[in-house]
């Protein structure tokens, strides 16, 4: 078949363009929730986003921004379709591999194939290339602007290329293809490290053409292919830069010479290195050697991408994380520091006693004329008798130490051995973190809700989850196929096989050792191992190869044999994107994009917002950065407060937002500085009472003795004399700028009392107490309900609801289980000037995650009711209700425990045909769920809880307003079950 090459590539961009128009059908139109809003902005206009920073992915970001022709609503859309074409290049590639991988079996000259042949070798190429198309994992990244898309085509692009090298017998041209593999290599580290995980594969496939097979010889590869990867990871992406730090701060500190002599000399000395290299190898006829300097050149090449970083920086742009504009920042911002390390080979358990803190190396900051040390990495000595091999219960944050010992079934204080540690790695890490995504991709998913379960065959859920988009049954068939393959491969050609099994296995059980994972993750993490699921779809591709061969030694009459099977192994993808289109198709939502924008509208002109986590955050940086919603406003990020350049930040102008007008000075919050932590110290002369945070904060800048305490390691802290704060509060000021509403004027306190609940403030919680007091409520400042949560001391007695955000007054709350609520602006907000765009769209696929993040407007919603009862104002009440139950109905957002409270709101404003509706409903669906519980093999305390907790509710409030009939049958209904499962 001497045309094969043309059709094979037409195959090859055919599948690319199914997948694309999948992909395209199925994209979210605007920012997800998690980090896509970050890209996107840092896209758009060129900033910096979280470590390790992506730079070449920003860089083909701004141009797909391009394409929305000057149309900010259309910005997010075009950076989620660069996923989209990079996922479907992935695919291309992928099938374009395994029809080598297929022909390599049967020993077939590509150009010289029959046609029977041809057209199996094609459908074992689309089976696999469509299945990983629409696997669940690489599905979900291809519509959202993240880095995995991006990531898997350069992990695809490299494994085909090593597969084409490997064909060729001419090796002159052969080696071209290495240093494009390696100019590869570079461009993918800036996006993301994973593709450097491919060289162990590209090793082997170098190794099994060029030397004569021993185990010594598979041995020696395997691990210099693992040194590679370290090389690369952090002697190249992180070492080089190291050394040209050491070169930098040598020249200046020691020679006294500009910023930057340094760095251009190791640079120079680093570039006459290869070059030298180059030529020298060349001249004596060094193939290899030469070879090798030349890969080096072109990663350095591919890697420069990574400038970006440090011009950008330079610049000062709003989102600027880390602020790598000079080496040392640079180093800590490659190395990611800030997220601390795990143990790996040896370290401590989880409740192993901190008995030493040694200073490490220096870290240095940029000075006026030098560069300074501010603070030293600190190594951290464990009780040697709490340590152990391969560490997995190790963390001692929040609160993991209570999640091992749930996880593990241990007891309060009982202390874990190795034989629980291993257990730990195979239940938790490779069995929850790891085999749980590998059959939600290959058999089926039971859920989207956090740790769901796979499917098998089949497997019974309970009636709430039974509409679920994302319960998708593959009927096993991807896993039966990819397990042909793997045996079929493993029999008829063991060097692939090792090739894609090595693959496999370090982009999984690899992956699951190195990283370590503690539990409780906040989200689930299966897109980690999307390239090992790239690797499982090969063997998918082959065990397909295998039957459509087999096919034709049963029948005889073999063309319609082969068409059947093509057929039936076609079947396999196309059962995974038909169980698979409802849940992944995010068209049609914008309800990420627009709680930030309500946030954001619902506040007063050149006001402060403090956020919490990331989907608090990310999704204003969007709205402000691209959509330019009230950049009159600034965005505090509580997790990344304590950074001195983020402060940095904030005491600069940022578009129409002024700086914000902080009193302490970088000598006390830079990093290491004196208030990076601030323990509570109690002064016994104060015997519990508060001190003045004015005073408190004169002392602070003055550093003075009364505060000041000494650390292990000789540098010296501020401290907290007291867990009681006091910022005293002017009444005859505040009814004079008429700070508070009229209606809120007798809850003006004497004093804001801060009362720490832990040992200490961090440098973050400092900073916002002396905003606080050097603001004297000038500018608004704001709280997002995440927030307020995470603050070490209670502020909900002294905020006022104003709809999704919460506003600080010197107000004081009487009442201690409810927010004080300006019913005006409120009602204002959650009925005209908050966007609730497509939430009534029943044709809109909205996750469990989405549906989570809006029961707190609807907990607004009857908040807000309330308080218009209490004032008087009923009719106004039952339409911010109605706005409730038409802005986010149950048909698109199915009711929540919110929903008990309305109902009894709604029968309180005599609307009972709403009310008796939604009750009905209520009910109906806690007997179905507990029904399920009462005779379920797996129990769910927290649901049968919750459900009981709604039967119980409802039948109290339908009793309190006269409806006893539905009443006692809501009792009967409540009794039946509670005897079930408490009695």
């Amino acid at each position: 078949m001497k045309n094969f090459k043309l059709i094979n590539n037409l195959t090859g961009w055919a599948v690319f363009f199914v997948a694309l128009t999948v992909y395209a059908l199925t994209l979210e139109p605007t920012a997800s929730f998690w980090d896509c809003g970050e890209f996107i902005a840092a896209s758009y206009k060129l900033q910096i986003p979280h470590p390790p920073g992506p730079p070449f992915f920003l860089l083909l970001g701004r141009f797909f921004t391009f394409l929305a022709l000057g149309d900010t609503e259309q910005i997010a859309f075009w950076v989620n379709m660069m996923s989209a074409v990079s996922s479907a290049l992935a695919v291309m590639f992928l099938y374009w591999s395994i029809v080598l991988l297929a022909s390599k079996i049967i020993k077939a000259e590509l150009l010289d194939l029959q046609a029977k042949d041809a057209l199996v070798l094609m459908g074992s190429g689309v089976t696999g290339s469509l299945a990983f198309a629409f696997s669940d994992t690489f599905w979900f990244s291809a519509v959202e602007a993240e880095v995995y898309a991006m990531s898997m085509f350069f992990t695809a692009i490299a494994f085909w290329a090593i597969l084409r090298w490997d064909a060729l017998e001419n090796a002159s041209l052969s080696n071209k293809w290495l240093l494009f593999i390696a100019y590869l290599m570079g461009l993918s580290i800036g996006v993301h490290p994973m593709n450097l995980l491919t060289i162990p594969s590209l090793a082997l496939i170098y190794y099994f053409k060029n030397y004569t097979f021993s185990w010594k010889g598979l041995a020696v590869t395997i691990v210099s292919s693992g040194i590679g990867i370290l090389f690369v990871m952090f002697g190249f992406r992180v070492g080089v830069m190291s050394l040209l730090t050491r070169f930098e701060i040598f020249f200046v500190n020691s020679l006294q010479l500009g910023f930057g002599s340094g760095a251009a000399f190791g640079m120079v000395i680093i570039a006459a290195s290869i070059l030298l290299a180059v030529y020298f190898t060349q001249k004596k006829g060094l193939v290899g050697l030469n070879t090798l300097a030349l890969c080096i050149s072109f990663l350095i090449i591919g890697y420069s991408s990574f400038g970006i970083l440090t011009i950008r920086s330079s610049k000062n742009p709003l989102i600027d994380m880390w602020n790598p504009e000079n080496l040392p920042n640079f180093v800590g911002y490659l190395d990611m520091k800030q997220y601390g390390t795990r143990p790996l080979l040896y370290g401590n358990y989880y409740d192993a006693k901190l008995i030493d803190q040694q200073l490490g190396d220096p870290v240095y900051q940029k000075g006026i004329t030098s560069y300074e040390i501010e603070d030293y990495d600190y190594q951290l000595n464990y009780d040697p008798a709490r340590t152990t091999v391969l560490p997995r219960l190790w963390s001692q944050r929040d609160r993991h130490p209570e999640a091992y010992q749930r996880i593990l079934g241990l007891q309060p204080g009982q202390k874990p051995n190795f034989a629980e540690n291993i257990k730990y790695l195979f239940t938790y890490q490779l069995g929850h973190m790891y085999m749980r995504y590998f059959m939600w991709n290959f058999a089926g998913r039971e859920s989207d809700q956090q740790d769901a379960g796979f499917v098998a065959l089949t497997s019974s859920v309970a009636p709430s989850m039974e509409g679920n988009h994302a319960r998708n049954s593959f009927l096993m068939l991807p896993l039966v196929l990819g397990l042909v393959g793997l045996f079929f491969n493993y029999k008829k050609n063991l060097q692939s096989f090792s090739v894609i099994g090595v693959l496999f296995f370090i982009t999984g059980v690899g992956l699951v050792l190195y990283l370590n994972s503690p539990p409780d993750e906040p989200r689930e993490r299966d897109y980690i191992y999307v390239a090992s699921f790239f690797a499982f779809c090969i063997w998918i591709g082959l065990g397909a190869f295998a039957f459509l061969r087999q096919s034709q030694q049963f029948f005889a009459e073999r063309k319609l044999a082969l068409a059947m099977a093509w057929f039936a192994t076609l079947m396999v993808p196309g059962i995974m994107v038909m169980q698979g289109w409802d849940d992944h198709d995010r068209s049609g939502r914008y309800y990420s994009v627009d709680m930030a924008k309500n946030y954001l509208t619902g506040c007063e002109p050149n006001g402060i917002l403090f956020t919490g986590g990331d989907n608090d955050t990310y999704p204003l940086w969007y709205a402000q950065d691209v959509a330019g919603v009230r950049t009159d406003m600034r965005v505090i990020v509580g997790s990344l407060f304590s950074a001195d350049w983020n402060i940095d930040m904030m005491k600069r102008k940022a578009y129409e937002s002024e700086p914000l007008p902080f009193s302490i000075d970088k000598t006390l919050y830079k990093q290491g500085g004196p208030i990076d932590y601030v323990p509570v110290v109690e002064n016994p002369n104060l015997k519990g009472s508060a001190i003045d945070l004015n005073q408190y904060l004169s002392l602070l800048k003055k550093k003075h003795p009364a505060i000041m305490v000494e650390t292990r390691t000789g540098s010296s802290l501020a401290s907290l004399p007291s867990k009681l704060i006091r910022l005293p509060v002017s009444k005859e000021d505040v009814l004079a700028r008429h700070l508070v509403p009229d209606t809120m004027t007798q809850y003006i306190p004497d004093f804001i009392t801060f009362e720490v609940t832990g040992n200490g403030l961090q440098k973050s919680e400092i900073m916002l107490l002396d905003l606080i007091a050097s603001n004297n409520w000038e500018r608004p400042i704001y709280f997002t309900h995440t927030a307020l949560s995470l603050l070490p001391f209670d502020l909900s007695k002294y905020v006022v609801q104003e709809g999704m955000t919460y506003k600080l007054l010197p107000v004081e709350n009487p009442e201690s289980d409810s927010h004080l609520i300006n019913s005006h602006v409120m009602f204002a907000n959650m009925t005209e000037n908050y966007s609730w765009r497509n939430l009534n769209n029943p044709d809109v696929n909205y996750s469990s995650y989405y549906q989570k993040q809006l029961m707190s407007p609807r907990l607004g919603f009857n908040l807000l009711a309330e308080a218009l009862m209490l004032e008087g104002k009923n009719d106004m009440a039952l339409e911010a209700l109605h706005k409730s139950l038409n802005a986010i109905p149950d048909d698109t957002i199915p009711y929540d425990l919110s929903a008990v409270e309305t109902t009894g709101l709604l029968l309180a404003l005599n609307d009972s045909d709403t009310a008796i509706a939604i009750g009905k409903t209520l009910i109906e669906r806690a007997d179905k769920e507990l029904s399920y519980y009462s005779s379920a093999v797996k129990q769910d305390a927290f649901e049968v809880r919750k459900n009981l907790f709604v039967l119980d509710r409802l039948q109290r409030i339908l009793k309190a307003y006269g409806f006893n009939e539905d009443a006692l049958k809501t009792e009967s209904i409540f009794r039946k079950h509670y005897s079930h499962f408490e009695g």
